[in-house]
């Protein structure tokens, strides 16, 4: 199954709060800070909403 690599890749300050709870749930914390998920419908949604603060790459295993 693949997978995603996000990366956030810019600051959430002044940024809504539904879109700061995205980038934690997604397990981001610190700027540049990579993240491995699996794909999923629900993963996919909350990249959607945040698309313009992170980058994703995927990785196929």
């Amino acid at each position: 199954m693949a997978k995603l690599a996000i990366t956030l890749t810019r600051s959430t300050i002044g940024r809504p709060e539904g879109q700061r709870v995205t980038v934690r749930t997604l397990g981001l914390r610190k700027m540049h800070q990579t993240v491995v998920v699996p794909d999923n419908v629900a993963m996919r949604g909350m990249i959607n909403k945040v698309s313009h603060l992170v980058t994703v790459k995927e990785i196929n295993e």
